[in-house]
């Protein structure tokens, strides 16, 4: 009976010793596949940017795209900058005119409020000045 419960015990580590065995080695591929494949995607890269330019007609060529597409962008920005611009010149002229308006309001009632006031102020002077015995 003793030699059946070692056989038991002995096959797990045999298949843990196998999964480890894996799991190492997919570790080591990955370690190897990352930089691997990054060198590939790099050197991908520069062959699309040098490609171009290994003619002399394709190298103007591409230029010219260049300079195109670069006015295009330059434009793009500026009709952005123009608009951004307006837009805000629109916005403190309508800050503005609600501002001034808003103050025009306010000394009307206080023009209104004082000339009231001066004149309930003479009303009762004048009253006063009128029981005065003479």
């Amino acid at each position: 009976m003793a030699s059946t419960n070692g056989s038991k015990s002995s096959a797990p580590k045999a298949k843990t010793t196998t999964t480890e065995k894996r799991q190492t080695r997919s570790v080591a591929e990955t370690a190897v596949d990352l930089p691997v494949g990054a060198v590939l995607s790099v050197t991908d890269r520069v062959s699309e940017l040098v490609e171009p330019f290994t003619g002399r007609t394709a190298a103007e060529k591409q230029l010219k795209s260049y300079r195109t597409e670069l006015r295009r962008r330059v434009k793009r920005t500026e009709r952005r900058g123009n608009t951004a611009r307006k837009r805000a010149a629109t916005e403190a002229r309508k800050t503005r005119n609600r501002v001034e308006r808003e103050a025009r309001k306010r000394q009307r009632t206080v023009e209104t409020t004082l000339k009231r006031n001066r004149n309930e102020l003479e009303q009762r002077v004048r009253k006063a000045v009128d029981l005065l015995p003479v």
